[in-house]
């Protein structure tokens, strides 16, 4: 398989995207998906997500405080 950058990669192997995908390249082609949970059910007003690219994952903080955590309801990924 060749990769999004051109990179020859081995069936059965696996990698992470600098953009955060998770990939696999099989006999059938590549398959990628992200691998990461992004919030969707939170005080939109008081709070904001902040995406971490090191970590991959969000953070949803106070706007006003982001040393202060807000609560998320829901998920999808």
């Amino acid at each position: 398989c060749f990769d999004t950058e051109g990179k020859l990669r081995e069936f059965g192997s696996e990698w992470r995207t600098d953009d955060c995908n998770d990939c696999s390249c099989s006999r059938d082609g590549i398959r990628c998906c992200t691998s990461y949970v992004t919030p969707v059910d939170y005080d939109k007003e008081k709070c904001e997500s902040i995406f971490n690219k090191e970590t991959c994952t969000y953070k949803v903080v106070e706007k006003d405080d982001h040393s202060k955590e807000c609560p998320v309801h829901s998920w999808v990924g």
